[in-house]
């Protein structure tokens, strides 16, 4: 017997320049702390797409030949949300922030100097390794687990 899951598509990008990445500090208290900026696919559109509308919706910057570097999977009442996780060098455009977070660059190996969002850590082997293309949190015995794939 086939049973459909309700599924929430969404996005993040990590931009970088360099030695320098381009993070949000996250207002959202559902998930607060450094990320990349991103958010939800629209009825309709395509994944490339929405993840050009957010980047420029949260940050003023039009990015370019995006690589798809792999997803993110976790549940919420019964709800699948599959994030893609894309990066790119190629953009253009003046810096902002917006309602989502304040947005600038740091230097990669200053990342653990901040406060991150949770298990944002483990989703940068994604972006970074060619060899994980999935990281999947579930619940294992009452606790939150991430699981690098």
């Amino acid at each position: 017997m086939h049973n459909p899951e309700k599924i929430i598509l969404s996005n993040m990008c990590m931009i970088y320049n360099g030695e320098e990445i381009l993070v949000q500090d996250r207002v959202n208290p559902s998930w607060p702390g450094l990320a990349f900026p991103g958010g939800h696919v629209e009825k309709f559109e395509s994944i490339v797409d929405s993840v050009i509308r957010e980047i420029q919706e949260e940050t003023g910057l039009i990015v370019e030949n995006l690589k798809l570097c792999g997803i993110k999977q976790w549940f919420t009442d019964n709800i699948r949300h599959i994030c893609f996780l894309y990066k790119t060098n190629q953009f253009k455009g003046s810096l902002i922030s917006s309602e989502e977070g304040q947005n600038f660059w740091i230097n990669r190996k200053d990342l653990s100097k901040y406060k991150l969002a949770s298990n944002f850590i483990d989703m940068i082997e994604v972006f970074e390794n060619d060899e994980i293309t999935e990281q999947y949190r579930v619940f294992v015995e009452g606790k939150k687990i991430s699981i690098l794939k």
